[in-house]
């Protein structure tokens, strides 16, 4: 792990030549939590609204996210919180990093159990003009319960007004660690994992109301427990429970 990098980065982008040289890509921002947890990043704070719109069970406080052996981790626990049974964190660098087109990529080690829902994404930096659906969302990595699998999902707000969805997945032994990546462009976002493509969704010219994802965009890593997706049949015997992330790296085109 390399030290915590901030704006434009030149004479580093070699250090990283193992996972981006092969595209001629060139480092722009990193965060490799080398001590501490950069300053590019807000955390948030309750249960959101409905539970962050999808019934989430967990309340998210700054406390539970830490530097461990030069890594993030985010751990949730089994914790009577402000009316809450589970507390966990969410960071994001909204109004502080935004990011289009590249290459954007975290080393994630995951939990593995029923309840469990880890992701790593992006949502477009207009959200407060416009609200969720019409800021677009990218899901980079999402995880659930104790599947080996990682999935990957653009949510947008299609030409005829609908709320639309686009997504894929690949087995993956999660609890180990691997490289997550979209690769982004005027054309098309592409899913990886450590450097092997499972999905790609089109986005040339527009298709299907696809706007949205030619807009400058903000970074998430939050760990959920229970939800609509992965349900709520928690199994508390598995907390307190730790999400990795080794890094957080995106680079652009040269």
């Amino acid at each position: 792990m390399k030290r915590l990098i901030e704006g434009l980065v030149l004479c580093l982008a070699c250090a990283f030549a193992g996972s981006a040289s092969a595209q001629s890509w060139q480092l722009v921002w990193s965060d490799e939590f080398n001590g501490s947890i950069g300053p590019s990043w807000v955390f948030e704070t309750g249960n959101g609204s409905g539970g962050w719109g999808n019934n989430e069970r967990q309340y998210y406080r700054r406390e539970n996210a830490a530097i461990e052996n030069n890594a993030l981790v985010i751990t949730a626990r089994r914790q009577d919180f402000n009316g809450f049974r589970y507390t966990s964190a969410r960071m994001k660098t909204q109004g502080i990093r935004n990011f289009r087109y590249g290459k954007i990529e975290a080393r994630m080690r995951l939990p593995s159990f029923m309840g469990a829902w880890p992701a790593f994404w992006a949502l477009g930096a207009n959200l407060p003009q416009v609200g969720w659906p019409d800021s677009g969302e990218i899901d980079i990595m999402e995880h659930i319960n104790n599947e080996n699998r990682s999935y990957g999902t653009i949510h947008w707000r299609d030409h005829n007004g609908n709320y639309a969805q686009y997504g894929g997945n690949t087995a993956v032994s999660v609890a180990d660690w691997h490289v997550y990546s979209v690769e982004w462009d005027a054309n098309a976002i592409r899913w990886y994992v450590d450097g092997n493509k499972f999905h790609e969704a089109n986005i040339q010219n527009n298709i299907n109301g696809t706007e949205e994802f030619h807009r400058d965009f903000f970074l998430l890593l939050n760990f959920a427990i229970g939800g609509n997706w992965p349900g709520f049949n928690i199994d508390e015997s598995k907390l307190p429970a730790k999400m990795h992330v080794d890094y957080v790296r995106v680079y652009r085109r040269q």
